[in-house]
């Protein structure tokens, strides 16, 4: 039984492997405090990996402080893309929407100016949605 179910996931694996055509690296920049200094965390704390699983949808897994987040993008066109990012617990308390627009800088890097917002409104009736700042490369 062991065998059998490691064969199964080995030929899942494999036949995702195959069909995923490409990957992407994002990441989103994260300004420090006002007196701090700008360091190499800004860039990695929020860094991950999507995989096409579809012509214009991504899925994948971003770093989000100490946790990791499942999100998945779909490209509305060349350039625009919708984005959603949900923690792995407490999943739909926590979910995040957004909007972004990728300016392609250099081959397959990008700059990602973005604006999210939570679906859940908070104690104070609230969404807190906030502009950001991503990198992404596409492999």
């Amino acid at each position: 039984m062991k065998k059998t179910i490691l064969t199964l996931i080995v030929a899942l694996a494999t036949t995702i492997g195959a069909s995923a055509q490409t990957f992407t690296v994002v990441s989103t920049y994260n300004a420090p405090a006002d007196d701090a200094e700008l360091e190499m965390g800004a860039f990695t704390d929020n860094l991950g990996v999507m995989v096409d699983v579809a012509n214009n949808c991504a899925v994948g897994f971003v770093k989000n402080g100490e946790e990791y987040d499942l999100i998945s993008r779909y490209n509305y066109s060349n350039d625009i893309f919708i984005s959603v990012q949900a923690p792995t617990e407490e999943t739909l308390d926590n979910l995040s929407i957004g909007l972004g627009y990728g300016f392609n800088v250099w081959k397959g890097l990008n700059i990602e100016p973005n604006y999210t917002m939570n679906v859940s409104e908070d104690e104070s009736g609230e969404r807190n949605g906030q502009f950001n700042l991503g990198l992404s490369y596409r492999f």
